[in-house]
C-alpha cells in the first residue's frame, strides 16, 4: 500500500460509522463509543446494574485523537484508567459489598504496581533470558531481538494458559466473548438479542489481545534501533522509553484492521495469528451473560442516539 494511501486512511478513520469498543469486568461487561461509556454487571440477586458515565479523553480535548501514531499511547493509557476504574466498581456490584470502593489514590497505585509488575515480567525476564542466550550463541542484535520477542509471546501465553484454570477467570473470559459477540452482531446490524448474538463469533478484529501479541513483533524492528553494544540497563530503559511508539505504530494497524478486516484478504491473512490467540482470552458466554453485555451496548447507544435528537439535552 502507497504510502499515502495508508494515511488517507488513517485520517478518514475518525468519519467512519460509530465504533464501539469494550472490555469484560467483574460479572460483566463495559461499552464504550467515543463520548459514552456503560458498564453492565449481574448482581447476585440476578437483576443487572447498568452505570453509564460521558467521556471526553484528554487527547480529543487536546486533538492528539487527530494525530495519528501519537494518539495511540495516549489513547490507550486512558482506556487502562477507564478499565481500572470500571473493574473497580464491577467488582462492588457482583459481590454486593457495600464496602468503600478504592479512592483514586488507591486505583492510582494499583495501576502503577501492574505496570510495574508488567514490565518485570514482559520486558526484564525475557530480555534477560534473551541476552544469555545470544552471548552463550555468539549471536548479534537480529538474535537478541527475535528472541526477546519469542520468549515474551511464550511468556504470555503461558500466563493467560495458566490463569484460565482459575474459576473467576473462566466466567471474565465468557463475558469477554460476550463482548466480542454483541458487537459483531451490532456492527452486522442484527437484531441485539442474546439468542441473535450466540450465532457470531467470539473472536473481534479490534480486540486488546491482537494489539498484546502485534507488540510483541513490531517490538522486534523498533528495538533493533537500540545498539547491540548498549549495557543491559541501558537496553532496558530504552526499551521502556520506545513503547509508546511502539504502541502507536500497532494502535493505527489495529484501527484500520478493525475496519477492513472483512473487505480485505490480505488485512485477514496478517490478523491471523492475534485472531487465534484471542481463543486462550476469550470462553463461549450463555444467554445471559450475553444480555448483560447486551445491555451495556443498549444503553451507549440509547445515549448516541440521544444526543443526536433535535431538542434532546447534549450530555
Amino acid at each position: 500500500m502507497r504510502p499515502g494511501r495508508f494515511l488517507s486512511l488513517l485520517l478518514s478513520a475518525a468519519k467512519a460509522p460509530l465504533m464501539i469498543g469494550g472490555q469484560a469486568v467483574m460479572e460483566g461487561v463495559l461499552m464504550k463509543s467515543r463520548h459514552h461509556l456503560a458498564t453492565a454487571v449481574r448482581k447476585p440477586d440476578g437483576t443487572i446494574s447498568v452505570r453509564h458515565r460521558t467521556e471526553r479523553s484528554f487527547a480529543e480535548r487536546t486533538g492528539i485523537n487527530k494525530v495519528p501514531f501519537l494518539r495511540g499511547a495516549v489513547i490507550l493509557f486512558e482506556t487502562m484508567i477507564i478499565g481500572f476504574r470500571e473493574l473497580n466498581w464491577s467488582a462492588n456490584e457482583a459481590l454486593g459489598e457495600e464496602e468503600e470502593k478504592l479512592s483514586n489514590l488507591e486505583l492510582g497505585l494499583t495501576l502503577v504496581f501492574s505496570l510495574g509488575l508488567a514490565l518485570v515480567i514482559f520486558k526484564l525476564l525475557p530480555l534477560f533470558l534473551a541476552t544469555i542466550i545470544t552471548k552463550s550463541a555468539s549471536g548479534g542484535n537480529w538474535t537478541l531481538n527475535l528472541l526477546d520477542g519469542g520468549i515474551k509471546f511464550l511468556i504470555f501465553v503461558l500466563y493467560i494458559v495458566l490463569i484460565g484454570q482459575m474459576k473467576d477467570v473462566k466466567r471474565l473470559f465468557q463475558y469477554h466473548g460476550a463482548e466480542h459477540k454483541s458487537v459483531n452482531c451490532y456492527e452486522a446490524s442484527k437484531p441485539l438479542t442474546p439468542q441473535e448474538a450466540a450465532k457470531f463469533t467470539k473472536r473481534q478484529p479490534r480486540c486488546g489481545t491482537t494489539f498484546v501479541v502485534y507488540v510483541f513483533f513490531i517490538s522486534i524492528f523498533v528495538y533493533l534501533l537500540i545498539p547491540f553494544g548498549v549495557l543491559f540497563w541501558a537496553k532496558y530503559a530504552l526499551r521502556i522509553l520506545l513503547l509508546p511508539v511502539i504502541a502507536g505504530v500497532v494502535y493505527e494497524w489495529t484501527r484500520l484492521s478493525g475496519r477492513w478486516y472483512y473487505k480485505s484478504l490480505l488485512v485477514r491473512a496478517i490478523s491471523a495469528p492475534g485472531m487465534a490467540v484471542q481463543d486462550l482470552t476469550t470462553r463461549e458466554p450463555d444467554e445471559e451473560q450475553l444480555a448483560v453485555a447486551i445491555k451495556a451496548l443498549q444503553k451507549v447507544l440509547y445515549e448516541e442516539r440521544k444526543k443526536k435528537r433535535p431538542g434532546s439535552a447534549v450530555a
